[in-house]
């Protein structure tokens, strides 16, 4: 029995060392999330819980960071196609909408304490600026990656090698993969009280 043969081309099906080394990274992040949140389920069932409502800065960035992902996707379909100027608009643009989620994270937290929700007091506001802060450094960590993906396009000359779009396409499927953890993230914060 064939089972990493494609029998249609002949070919094997194997996926590139490092999107395998990208997805393996993303199920121990998912796994520290889960955890977290289990954690949030179980301590806020054993009572002394705050209540409080989310700042509308946490709905804003959401709707940024997902148009961050969209022209994200926008610049790799036209890096893709050869298309230079779609590849650099759309990634110029990600940039931004990516900084720009960070901002709006920040007046998200500066308004929430505000509210007198902050880390030393009730442990509902430690959780969730844990919970939002460790998100916000992954954020980070693909902001650092887009800027020497933008460092790349703004020194190189456009040449959409394979080896270069699989660089930028393990960028990109971060981003998508912080943006799909921020709406879960969000739902659950939202949705579990």
């Amino acid at each position: 029995m064939v089972t990493d043969v494609n029998i249609y081309s002949g070919k094997r099906n194997r996926i590139h060392p490092q999107k395998f080394a990208l997805w393996t990274s993303f199920a121990s992040i998912i796994m520290m999330f889960v955890a977290l949140t289990s954690a949030y389920i179980v301590k806020q069932a054993s009572g002394n819980w705050l209540e409080f409502a989310l700042p509308n800065q946490f709905i804003y960035s959401t709707i940024v960071i997902l148009c961050c992902s969209l022209s994200l996707h926008w610049s790799l379909r036209g890096f893709r196609k050869g298309d230079s100027n779609a590849h650099k608009i759309g990634m110029i643009l990600g940039a931004i909408l990516g900084l720009a989620f960070v901002v709006l994270q920040y007046f998200g937290w500066t308004a929430l304490f505000a509210q007198g929700v902050d880390l030393k007091g009730n442990v509902s506001g430690s959780f969730f600026y844990i919970i939002t802060g460790l998100h916000a450094l992954h954020v980070i960590g693909g902001l650092a990656a887009l800027g020497v993906a933008l460092f790349h396009m703004l020194t190189l000359p456009f040449e959409n090698k394979p080896q270069r779009i699989l660089r930028y396409e393990l960028v990109v499927h971060y981003w998508h993969f912080v943006d799909f953890l921020w709406v879960y993230l969000l739902l659950f914060l939202v949705f579990v009280k």
